[in-house]
């Protein structure tokens, strides 16, 4: 695997991590409450302006994956969009660029035989 599909899938493992960890601890001590961390998302102009930063963001990789995903017949790449929206744009963005990679080698691989 070449060391860019590596930094990849390292740093989409890091995008489900590092965020998950903050998330969970948010949801303990708050009860688990879906409502509430919408108000949190919403808590001031900061939050609210980040939170729609990562909604377009996530709305463009959606757009970008499933234009990839059509164009090229990398079906794989799909899975990004689930990531995105359960996980976040720090998991989705560097999973597609992984499962890109690999239809990419593989594309490769077919026309060189």
């Amino acid at each position: 695997m070449p060391p860019i599909r590596m930094l990849w899938l390292a740093l989409a493992i890091w995008g489900t991590l590092h965020p998950m960890y903050w998330f969970v601890t948010w949801f303990m001590a708050n009860e688990w409450s879906i409502l509430a961390m919408v108000d949190a998302w919403h808590a001031n102009a900061a939050t609210s302006g980040l939170v729609w930063d990562l909604t377009v963001a996530a709305v463009v990789l959606t757009v970008w994956v499933l234009t990839e995903s059509i164009r090229t017949g990398n079906l794989r790449g799909l899975w990004a969009i689930p990531a995105t929206f359960c996980i976040g744009v720090s998991c989705g963005l560097p999973l597609y660029l992984f499962l890109r990679g690999e239809a990419a080698a593989q594309c490769r691989i077919s026309e060189s035989a």
